[in-house]
């Protein structure tokens, strides 16, 4: 009787091979190592992601966000444009926009972890950047807003809480068209969705 033969009293069990998440330690010492030189990549969630090639309305609406928010936000707060950001869960985002508490970059030693708002600029992208809501609002960024520049509107999401089986999410979501205005949560001043867009 040959291997193939043999008969077996054990069911076959269908396994699907485990996937390797890396670690932020991991991926520091990648980017240390100029691993990535050249690249634009995230970590999400042990995964590491490429990021799409900018065109011309994205960064134009980059642009338009950052003027915007330095005009809203009092001093003690900090534009950061692009820049490596460090949810709750291990990722390592590089969100269009965040605005940091303090006004002194040097205060810290580390990527910040929190913030006041964060934006993401979407023309291609939309629904990898309403997945990432969840990181934000683990993380307790009590505000996040996608700039949809395809359908011309703002996604404003506040209210972070831990849904069920312990996703974190927000408990509130609502769409902005270019006629609206809005003032973030911790500023006072009011401006409008078309003063965002390219």
């Amino acid at each position: 009787m040959t291997l193939a033969e043999r008969p077996t009293t054990e069911p076959s069990i269908a396994q699907v091979p485990a996937e390797r998440l890396w670690t932020r330690k991991e991926w520091d010492r990648l980017v240390e190592l100029g691993f990535f030189d050249g690249e634009r990549l995230e970590l999400i969630e042990g995964r590491i992601v490429r990021m799409s090639p900018q065109r011309v309305p994205h960064s134009v609406a980059v642009e338009l966000v950052d003027r915007c928010l330095r005009r809203v936000f009092v001093p003690g707060h900090r534009m950061r444009c692009q820049l490596p950001f460090r949810p709750a869960d291990g990722s390592e985002p590089e969100p269009d926009i965040a605005v940091i508490a303090g006004d002194d970059p040097r205060a810290s030693k580390e990527h910040p972890s929190s913030a006041v708002l964060i934006v993401e600029i979407s023309e291609t992208t939309l629904e990898h950047d309403r997945w990432k809501a969840r990181l934000y609002a683990a993380s307790g960024v009590p505000e996040y807003w996608i700039l949809n520049l395809v359908a011309r509107n703002l996604e404003v999401y506040r209210n972070p809480e831990m849904g069920e089986g312990g996703v974190a999410r927000y408990a509130s979501s609502k769409i902005l068209t270019e006629r609206d205005r809005l003032s973030p949560l911790t500023a006072n001043l009011e401006i409008s969705v078309a003063e965002l867009l390219p």
